[in-house]
């Protein structure tokens, strides 16, 4: 079976320190690479605020790790992570199906566009100069650019 891409994100206590963090990303770490996974990307977004009291916790410190490996992978992240004090919360989200819909849904739209203009008797392609003056146009849509990994 091929390998997927998650995100895991964990919520560590607020006076949880770097080298705190930094320990149990190894740990983290360690699972991955005897799971034959990667760590494609971490991000220490540092103490946020809570939506609401978790554990008589008002504020914690939000870490996300973009990994790639197989569901196997992931049942024995989860299974960790729920036996480790320092983790308040976690969750494991799939994302390369979003991914998948994102593409498909910004290439039904870029055909769609190009057909529309081949009706109108344009290019099928936007050309330099034509439309909206280029200060006040937004560069792409970029919707989507927030889901991607």
């Amino acid at each position: 079976m091929a390998d997927r891409q998650y995100e895991l994100v964990y919520i560590l206590p607020p006076e949880t320190t770097d080298q705190q963090a930094a320990e149990l990303h190894e740990q983290v770490a360690g699972v991955v690479s005897r799971m034959n996974g990667t760590i494609d990307k971490t991000e220490n977004w540092g103490r946020r605020k809570l939506a609401y009291e978790i554990a008589h916790f008002k504020e914690g410190v939000y870490v996300l790790e973009g990994l790639t490996g197989s569901g196997a992978l992931v049942k024995e992240l989860d299974r960790r992570l729920r036996v480790i004090d320092q983790v308040v919360r976690h969750i494991i989200v799939r994302v390369d199906e979003e991914k998948k819909v994102i593409d498909r849904t910004r290439t039904k739209r870029q055909s769609e566009s190009e057909r529309r203009r081949v009706r109108r008797g344009l290019p099928p392609q936007r050309q330099p100069g034509e439309g909206r003056s280029s200060e006040t146009e937004e560069p792409d849509d970029d919707r989507f650019d927030a889901m991607e990994v």
